[in-house]
């Protein structure tokens, strides 16, 4: 059997064997952007991020993924994976370089803002939008009560 590192890395063809991947490389987070130069290559499928415990072995993380295109992968052999965030046991999953994308952070950062205008940081009567603070606020003994 042949050692990855004869193929030039890349795509493992059959035949080749994962022994030899190597130690130094340049990932990141899909989710936060973190280096993930601490762990070791091939990625386990539960691996996490140490930064944002986002799991890694997940499409979005794969250099296969490619939202413009049916299905968001490129490997026409691949079975189609519903969560593309979620771990999962596909075959051909190989980690990509460059994986984080600044601007859908941003998004998504400005979205939750947005939510977060919207209904307010606080809840009525300046009770936390927490679901125990706003427990807790209902069952005050001296809250006024709007009657």
């Amino acid at each position: 059997m042949k050692d990855l590192a004869d193929s030039g890395g890349g795509a493992t063809p059959a035949g080749y064997a994962y022994t030899h991947w190597p130690m130094a490389h340049d990932l990141v987070c899909w989710r936060c952007g973190a280096s993930l130069a601490a762990l070791s290559l091939p990625l386990r499928r539960l691996e996490e991020c140490p930064s944002c415990r986002a799991e890694l072995h997940v499409c979005r993380m794969c250099v296969a993924y490619d939202p413009r295109v049916a299905r968001k992968c490129t490997e026409d052999d691949a079975e189609e994976v519903k969560a593309k965030e979620q771990a999962n046991f596909c075959d051909y999953f190989r980690p990509r370089r460059g994986a984080f994308d600044s601007s859908l952070a941003a998004a998504e950062r400005h979205a939750k803002d947005e939510l977060a205008a919207l209904f307010g940081r606080q809840g009525p009567n300046g009770a936390s939008a927490e679901p125990t603070g706003a427990a807790e606020a209902l069952f005050d003994p001296h809250r006024k009560t709007s009657r």
